[in-house]
């Protein structure tokens, strides 16, 4: 009798690598194979632009398991594959190169690229994003090599955790927003405001409002040119302005789907035996009011993950995990539960003055989202408020010295 297919899981991030523990802890004796376009084994992705960034841990501390884990639970991985297509009637892959695998179940953890700037001189050397470890370490090796100022073209969490972690270090940095205020998408006013004023008195050098039209150079990065006029010298610049979903082998195959893949309740995708989960994976949310969305945190891979393990060993429990993300940038955490997104009012809880305050997002009278600056006793009481979409009294939501639990 031929041996089974197995389950092939493409991508080697944070939701491929949990699917496969998943699948073996919850039972699953057949092959297990992890394929991904990077050569190391499977590590985490938020140190990238914190931690490891910084020099402060290696390599080996943000692995996620020692690499004799994989072999000891019987998970095959295999580096430097990118998966081009899929054949959903033959059920196999194909990768660069010609090579083919043959599945059974097919897991598309793929994630995303860094979205690249368009603008004119965006070719030119010295542009760099931070979504894999190799963009940190040619970022680390570029100042290593002596570049001193340093654009940031985006102000969101990517690059504001950049930007923290280099002026901690000593050198200029420049951060170039073209909303009218930093972490717009995703933070209500009050939390902008705070940041940007940390920033600043951090010595960065912040432009809210300001379209980047160019990079300038002649053989690498040597300015940013400014919708208007003017330039900002610099020495090499970093993109944080998004992320492209790896899904163009799934649509072509037949796969419902756009802003990314569609998926059900199960992370099942409109391909039979074909799963989406973690940043690629377009799915209703009921903490977003119901709306169909993609959801980039390492809590989404992880909860998707066990989420498609659970339905392909027979035991489905559909998606419904609370939304949590985090950010450290100088001595702050902010830590966010919920989503803000169309909220109708907010909340200041506590003085942002004192370092340690939260802001409450409410959408109908009910409580939908916290952003929690230094406040994890907020953070921990505020998930049980979001889970179970509580109404409260504003006055108390407000009065730091009432504790959020005492509200359910």
């Amino acid at each position: 009798m031929a041996e089974s297919a197995g389950a092939i899981i493409v991508g080697t991030g944070h939701a491929g690598a949990q699917c496969a523990i998943a699948l073996r802890q919850r039972g699953y004796d057949g092959p297990v194979r992890m394929v991904g376009r990077e050569q190391c084994p499977p590590y985490e992705r938020p140190p990238l632009s914190k931690e490891y960034l910084a020099g402060e841990k290696p390599f080996e501390r943000i692995m996620l398991r020692p690499e004799k884990f994989w072999a000891d639970k019987d998970i095959a991985w295999q580096g430097g594959a990118d998966v081009v297509a899929v054949d959903p009637q033959a059920k196999t892959v194909a990768l660069a190169g010609g090579a083919t695998l043959p599945y059974e179940t097919l897991i598309w953890a793929a994630g995303g690229e860094a979205r690249r700037l368009s603008c004119p001189g965006a070719h030119l050397p010295g542009i760099h994003a931070i979504r894999h470890r190799a963009d940190s370490d040619a970022l680390r090796a570029a100042i290593e090599d002596g570049a001193r100022k340093i654009a940031v073209i985006g102000g969101g969490y990517i690059g504001l955790e950049a930007a923290a972690v280099l002026r901690k270090q000593g050198l200029e940095v420049a951060v170039f927003e073209q909303e009218d205020r930093l972490l717009k998408r995703v933070a209500g006013r009050e939390i902008s405001d705070f940041y940007a004023a940390e920033h600043m008195a951090q010595g960065v050098d912040l432009h809210l409002g300001c379209e980047v039209t160019g990079i300038e150079g002649e053989d690498r990065v040597e300015a940013i040119a400014l919708a208007g006029g003017g330039s900002v010298g610099t020495d090499l610049v970093i993109a944080g302005i998004g992320l492209i979903p790896n899904i163009a082998p799934l649509l072509t195959a037949g796969a419902t789907g756009g802003r990314g893949v569609d998926v059900d309740e199960n992370c099942h995708t409109s391909l039979d035996d074909v799963y989406a989960i973690g940043d690629c994976a377009l799915h209703a949310n009921r903490f977003a009011g119901g709306e169909v969305i993609r959801l980039e945190s390492v809590q989404n891979a992880n909860d998707m993950a066990n989420t498609a393990a659970r339905a392909i060993t027979g035991d489905p429990m559909p998606y419904d995990a609370v939304p949590w993300f985090w950010s450290n940038q100088y001595d702050l955490r902010l830590q966010t539960v919920g989503l803000s997104t169309n909220h109708d009012e907010r909340v200041l809880r506590g003085d942002p003055a004192s370092r340690s305050f939260s802001v409450v997002y409410l959408r109908d009278g009910q409580v939908v989202a916290l952003d929690c600056v230094n406040a994890t006793r907020d953070y921990a009481q505020g998930r049980r408020l979001v889970e179970a979409g509580t109404k409260a009294p504003i006055e108390a939501l407000a009065d730091p010295e009432i504790p959020l639990k005492s509200l359910l």
